[in-house]
């Protein structure tokens, strides 16, 4: 969604300023007078050059830290501004301490911490201001940010299991590929020019070691002009909401990684959900977050789906059933909890379990694939270099008959 910057009006007088996305400068001036603020300017924020930054982005690990001693401050009856005063002048984080600093600005001039948090979409996404605002009109600020910030750290713990997932295999293939490369480029000509010299004849293994060396010596940059090129088209298809859903929906059939995945995606949807309901967000505002906070744009579709449903006076699971996305042990918790009122404490029983299934599982995925890895790095570079040594053991063979 496009980023606008606008000017607006407080109750109190005030005037504030920031940044939101929205689908359109109607929606925001929407959005901002049911905060009870008054619209005075809304402007699309241009998109300029954008050069290299460092240390520019604030680590879900910073932003957990942060919510977990402010919900300790909160808590001790230390003021608002007071606390985000103390927590922003002890930020090591350039960019954090400018955010921190100016929603206490915003809320010394009047804002709700909300409404200031809001201002910083960078850094405080939908689920966050959202459980913030329940926070404040439950007056419940520093329940909602203990269950905030152990919300962060599951989600870390989630995203730390898939890059464990995936980091993995395709470092020992990268590293596969390179070896591979270096000894086709720079190994095997020499051993070519050798064959030459010895006239003998070369078993096909070898031949065929030498046509792929020819190949990757005479056409190994255009090779990498054509990966480079598909990268950047895959990048460009997967940003459109079609690809981004025919890639996410491979993924989800993938033999072992979309069961891990489809995993992954269960404990999210129900950590999320379940934190959201807890904290006093209404079901249909919670389901919208918890659909952009899915990370999988079939995931995104179920839960929006499952939205428009409640939305029409349905049943949360009978929409959920007819995705054919969440098993159907899910399906059945959240229908008990929906019929006895205890729907948030089913979900977090499902994020629990599903939190543990996808540790092991990704424990399982690793201990199975480290030896298939390095079988498989020692078959390919192992069988280059003996295909190389077969026409000398042939050499050796007629010297010594």
């Amino acid at each position: 969604m496009p980023v606008y910057t606008y000017r607006a009006r407080t109750r109190t007088g005030t005037t504030i300023s920031g940044e939101r996305t929205a689908d359109n400068q109607q929606v925001l001036a929407a959005i901002l007078r049911r905060e009870q603020v008054s619209p005075l300017a809304i402007k699309e924020k241009r998109k300029g050059f954008a050069g290299p930054s460092f240390g520019g982005k604030v680590k879900a690990k910073e932003l957990a830290i942060f919510t977990r001693q402010f919900s300790v401050m909160i808590d001790a009856g230390l003021p608002l501004v007071q606390a985000l005063e103390s927590l922003g002048s002890q930020m090591e984080n350039k960019v954090f301490k400018k955010v921190v600093t100016a929603v206490r600005s915003d809320v010394e001039g009047g804002s709700t911490l909300a409404n200031a948090m809001r201002n910083q979409p960078k850094v405080f996404d939908d689920l966050y201001t959202n459980m913030i605002a329940a926070g404040e009109a439950g007056g419940i600020l520093d329940t909602i940010l203990q269950r905030l910030s152990t919300y962060i750290e599951k989600s870390v713990k989630l995203k730390r299991a898939v890059r464990s997932a995936l980091i993995y295999p395709c470092s020992i293939m990268t590293i596969a590929m390179g070896v591979v490369a270096l000894i086709l480029v720079y190994v095997v000509p020499t051993f070519i020019t050798l064959f030459a010299g010895l006239g003998v004849p070369l078993p096909i293994p070898t031949q065929i070691v030498i046509a792929l060396s020819r190949f990757m010596t005479r056409y190994g940059l255009f090779i990498l002009f054509g990966l480079g090129i598909f990268a950047v088209a895959f990048r460009s298809y997967y940003s459109t909401q079609a690809g981004r859903y025919n890639v996410d929906a491979l993924l989800l059939k993938l033999p072992v990684f979309g069961m891990l995945l489809r995993k992954i995606a269960v404990a999210r949807f129900s950590r999320t959900l379940s934190t959201l309901i807890t904290s006093g967000v209404p079901l249909l505002e919670a389901l919208d977050v918890t659909a952009k906070t899915a990370g999988n744009a079939v995931i995104e579709k179920a839960i929006q789906d499952t939205r428009k449903a409640v939305e029409q006076g349905r049943t949360i699971v009978d929409p959920l059933k007819q995705s054919n996305i969440f098993p159907p042990m899910v399906t059945q918790m959240i229908s008990v909890g929906e019929q006895t009122g205890a729907m948030d404490a089913m979900l977090t029983k499902i994020a629990e379990f599903y939190e543990e299934e996808v540790d092991a599982g990704v424990k399982d995925l690793l201990t199975a694939m480290e030896p298939m890895l390095i079988v498989f790095l020692g078959v390919v570079v192992g069988g280059i270099v003996i295909s190389m040594y077969l026409p000398l053991f042939t050499l050796i063979d007629k010297l010594s008959g």
